[in-house]
């Protein structure tokens, strides 16, 4: 493959890259992604993931807040790592990821914080008019009822229905395909219903590899034949578009 890509959604400053960190993002490097957007979940991964965008040139940092951190924080906390966020907000590509998760917090007591919670990360987004990244399990189409006002949205990793699908695209926001795609038949199915005009691309490394073991961001490439074959699409033309997109998105 002779073409650039990006790798929209990974952690590289995770322990699991501690041993070979730079390797790996070589090796992203000579497969053919030339950038990778990284993104904090927590008050620490939030300083690591910094630290990783300040250190290469071709890794952005998005600060988030993890929806699963939502219904132990304190208000106090939640306080204090929305000042982080806004502290570093001229370092940062987007916001997120934050959002919802529905699959792991199931009692209406959870659900009502991640949601109060959101809510602020929201209000920060739109406040400094930075793309929001969306962590949405099980509760897709409530965050895009609360965020689909903002100007720049991605929905990271989505896995919800095509109908929630369809309504995030038609106000104009955008779907991230992770590495899932090349054996999940619900991404597959997402995969050829999203127009490509509104398609990012991501490993969320180190999860969801499509290879044995660790993801990593070079095997986001192993992504483009499964949506090329399911899209009847040229392959060069899906690098291409989603690469366009995720530069207009995080104004990269």
């Amino acid at each position: 493959m002779d073409f650039q890509v990006i790798d929209s959604h990974c952690h590289l400053d995770f322990p699991k890259f501690n041993k070979d960190r730079e390797a790996t993002i070589q090796r992203a490097l000579d497969a053919g992604v030339e950038q990778m957007i990284n993104s904090g979940v927590d008050p620490k991964t939030n300083i690591s993931t910094l630290e990783l965008a300040q250190k290469y040139d071709h890794i952005h940092a998005t600060l988030g807040f993890s929806p699963h951190l939502s219904p132990e924080a304190t208000n106090e906390q939640v306080k204090s790592m929305l000042s982080f966020i806004e502290d570093h907000v001229t370092y940062i590509v987007g916001i997120g990821e934050a959002g919802l998760d529905y699959h792991y917090f199931t009692s209406n007591a959870e659900r009502n914080r991640q949601i109060e919670v959101f809510k602020q990360v929201i209000e920060l987004a739109e406040r400094y008019n930075k793309p929001l990244v969306i962590h949405g399990r099980e509760a897709e189409d409530i965050a895009l009822g609360l965020s689909g006002h903002l100007n720049k949205v991605v929905f990271h990793c989505y896995g919800g229905s095509l109908e929630t699908m369809k309504n995030i695209v038609d106000a104009g926001h955008f779907i991230s395909v992770p590495t899932l795609v090349c054996f999940s038949e619900h991404h597959q199915e997402i995969a050829k219903e999203v127009p490509l005009e509104h398609m990012l691309l991501e490993t969320d490394s180190p999860y969801l590899s499509p290879r044995k073991g660790r993801n990593e961001p070079a095997f986001v490439l192993d992504s483009i034949p499964w949506i090329s074959k399911l899209k009847g699409i040229e392959e060069k033309d899906i690098a291409d578009i989603t690469r366009k997109n995720t530069i207009r998105v995080f104004g990269l």
